[in-house]
Order: C-alpha cells, then sequence, then structure tokens
C-alpha cells in the first residue's frame, strides 16, 4: 500500500511554474504554430475566403496536389545510428551559389492579396535566412522593389511568356538590369488550369465588394483594412486587371510557346537560365541538350494540369539521366523539412516551397514567413541529425525509400 499524506505548501509550489503571458497576440500565434499546418490553420481563420482558396486549391478535382503531398508522406527513411551529429550544415549550393537552407521561396502570383506585405516580406525572409527568393511575373511587387526588399541577397525572377512578346522581353531585360541571377522559364502554362474554387468563390483581381464577399470580411476586418488603406496592387507585369485569376492567365499566356521562344530569352538573359514545370524524363533531357542551367520538376502545384506526374516520383530518374550536368530542382506538396531532407537524398540540388511560405505570410506578414522558414529549417536539421548526416552531401538515395501506392500499368 502507498502511504498518502497531505501534501505540504512548500512541495506543491515546487510543481507550479508560470509562464510569463505574451501580450503580443501575433507573436502569440505564430509561436504557439509549430508546423505548417499549424500556420495554414491560423491563415484560414484570419483570411477571406476567395483568398485563401485561391492560395490553397489547385486545379480541376484537386487530385494532383494530393498525391504529391502523400508521395512525400509515403516516404519510408533508413537512418545511421552512432553518428555524431551534434553538427549538421544545411549550406546547400545551387546555380554555383550558397544557400544557408536547402529551401528557397518559389515565385507566386497576386501574393498582396494574401496579406498586404506581399513579396516584400517573402523577400526580406528569404534575406535574413539567407535563402533564394523568386519573382513571379505575375507578382504584386515590382522587380525593383522587390530587390530593394532582397539587398545582397540572392533574386530569382520567373518568366511567363506571354501573349504580347514585347512585355516578357522587357521584364527580362529589368530583372537583369536589377541583378537577377536566374531566369525560370514557365513551360507548364500555355492556358490556365481550371481552378474551381476561384469560380466558385467569384474571386476577381482586384477583388470586388458583393454580399458574400462582405459577409464573409464581417469577421476578418483587420484583411479589408489592410487591403484598402496600403497601396493599390503593383503588378510587376499586368497593365490591367479585372476578371478571375483564369480570366487574366488566359489573356497573358500563350498556346503557341514553343522553342524558338526559349532560345530568344536565352540570348536576351545573361544569368542562369532553368526550367520550371518540367514533368517527364524526355523533357528533362531535351532541355538539358539544350543546355540550360536547371531544371525544376513542377506541376505548377498542382494548379494547371489535374492528375498531373508527381514531381517527386519523377526526381531519382531525371536526376540520373541529367544531374551530372544540370541542377535538378523540385516543388509542389512540399509541407515539412522531411519532405525537403528526401528530395536532397534523392538527388535534387534544392527546392522550392510555394503554399507553405503563403501559410505563414497570411497567418502573420513577414513574421509569419520567418515563422515558417524558422518551422521548416529546423524541421530539416532534426530530420538530418536523426539520419546521421552532418550535410547535405552526406544525404544519398540509400536514406529514402518511396512507398508505393499507385504503381502505373506497364504502357502499350
Amino acid at each position: 500500500m502507498v502511504q498518502r499524506q497531505f501534501p505540504k505548501p512548500v512541495d506543491v509550489l515546487e510543481h507550479l511554474q508560470f509562464k510569463k503571458p505574451q501580450l503580443d497576440r501575433k507573436k502569440a500565434r505564430l509561436e504557439a504554430a509549430l508546423t505548417i499546418e499549424d500556420l495554414r490553420t491560423i491563415a484560414k481563420r484570419r483570411t477571406p475566403k476567395a483568398a485563401f482558396d485561391y492560395t490553397d486549391g489547385s486545379a480541376e478535382g484537386e487530385i494532383s496536389i494530393a498525391r504529391a503531398r502523400q508521395a512525400f508522406q509515403d516516404v519510408e527513411f533508413h537512418p545511421e545510428v552512432l553518428r555524431d551529429v551534434a553538427h549538421v550544415d544545411t549550406t546547400a549550393t545551387v546555380f554555383g551559389q550558397p544557400s544557408k537552407l536547402p529551401f528557397g521561396i518559389a515565385p507566386t502570383g497576386f501574393t498582396r492579396l494574401m496579406q498586404t506585405e506581399g513579396e516584400t516580406a517573402g523577400a526580406g525572409a528569404a534575406n535574413a535566412a539567407g535563402i533564394p527568393f523568386t519573382l513571379s511575373t505575375l507578382g504584386t511587387t515590382s522587380i525593383e522593389h522587390v530587390e530593394e526588399a532582397n539587398p545582397g541577397g540572392r533574386s530569382w525572377f520567373q518568366l511567363y511568356v506571354m501573349r504580347q512578346r514585347e512585355i516578357s522581353y522587357g521584364l527580362v531585360e529589368r530583372a537583369a538590369k536589377a541583378g537577377y541571377e536566374t531566369l525560370f522559364f514557365t513551360v507548364d502554362t500555355p492556358v490556365a488550369g481550371a481552378r474551381l474554387r476561384d469560380k466558385r468563390n467569384g474571386f476577381s483581381i482586384p477583388p470586388q465588394l458583393t454580399i458574400r464577399t462582405l459577409l464573409d470580411a464581417a469577421p476578418r476586418p483587420w484583411w479589408w483594412i489592410d487591403f484598402l488603406t496600403t497601396p493599390k496592387l503593383e503588378f510587376a507585369s499586368l497593365q490591367s486587371t479585372g476578371g478571375t485569376v483564369g480570366d487574366l492567365l488566359d489573356k497573358a499566356m500563350d498556346p503557341t510557346i514553343s522553342f524558338e521562344d526559349l532560345q530568344v530569352i536565352r540570348d536576351l538573359w545573361p544569368g542562369k537560365l532553368a526550367i520550371k514545370g518540367v514533368q517527364s524524363v524526355e523533357d528533362a533531357k531535351r532541355f538539358a541538350d539544350f543546355g540550360v542551367d536547371g531544371i525544376v520538376l513542377s506541376n505548377h502545384g498542382g494548379r494547371q494540369l489535374d492528375r498531373a506526374p508527381i514531381p517527386f516520383h519523377l526526381l531519382p530518374e531525371v536526376v540520373r539521366e541529367v544531374g551530372r550536368d544540370t541542377d535538378v530542382l523540385v516543388d509542389t506538396g512540399i509541407m515539412n523539412g522531411a519532405d525537403v531532407v528526401a528530395s536532397i537524398a534523392l538527388g535534387a540540388k534544392f527546392t522550392l516551397i510555394g503554399r507553405a511560405y503563403l501559410y505563414g505570410l497570411m497567418a502573420g506578414g513577414r513574421a509569419g514567413v520567418d515563422r515558417t522558414i524558422a518551422i521548416l529549417a529546423d524541421q530539416v536539421v532534426r530530420t538530418m541529425k536523426l539520419l546521421g548526416a552532418h550535410s547535405l552531401e552526406e544525404l544519398e538515395p540509400r536514406h529514402v525509400t518511396q512507398l508505393e501506392r499507385l504503381i502505373p500499368r506497364p504502357r502499350a
């Protein structure tokens, strides 16, 4: 029998710990976020439905993004034990230059609609973390202003070849003049994907005040106050707006884009050139033979062709075919630092985060993006230590097994 007694007050006090209250509400909610999914939950609570769904959604039945995320969840790691991992080096080299972490910020369109700090928050956070930031052609901050927010940092520019070629050529020249080092030539958007959430929400650029949006805005007045009291949206490329995102993309994009356009851009651009949106081994080899510096395996975050190939599944074979001479990057579906580590282990030089960055932005502006990077960085370091890897160079395919749910039938 256990002998029981009345506790002494001094003994009780030993077990009582009072946490100092955090009076800064934004700081408190961001500190409570331990995962990217936590940031997504905060973002959904604080952002009007149409803007949140534009970020969170993808094309058609949203099968591509679900499969991409599932592919990362279906990773099995193989750790090595009894290795001194008190310190690990997360430095990656991509396009010949270092990044303190093996991931950078992907290009995202209409970013200031998610939260008014937009691309400047992303660029500033990337600068502080020592990682690259990529501005989209459809960004809502100018090429020059983004560079001002990322002084001395690595700035990349993502290019759509538009129907009016002179607009695209002008953007290339401006990006080069502003000091951007790498250009992403995007090949997966001859037309816009069917983003059904946007159609159902009536989401337009700029957002329109309707009965529906007013009702949705009622519990989120801070979003509309920010939107209406900050400078008008400044697009990197568009001269006029109006209509859904799909309408704008269809007006801007050109289904006749070809290798001739790639050659023109190659001649115009003085820096590194990468192809974004590659979704097959065959195309990866064609672009490598063309002499590009990098290939980004991506299905546009599932926002173009639904049921598209899973970039993470393509990674090992593409690296085997072209990885010796071409930097292979991967995006789509990354929600955890372990996803980044698995990609590096299978041969990726680098990874890009899109929605994860935007969830942080919507959750808390610049501080939220800082939190996104901190969460992912912590997960990268912890995963590397648990795998027994001191540096990214020590991560190899032997550390990872891609468990298969979808096994294709042989082609006829």
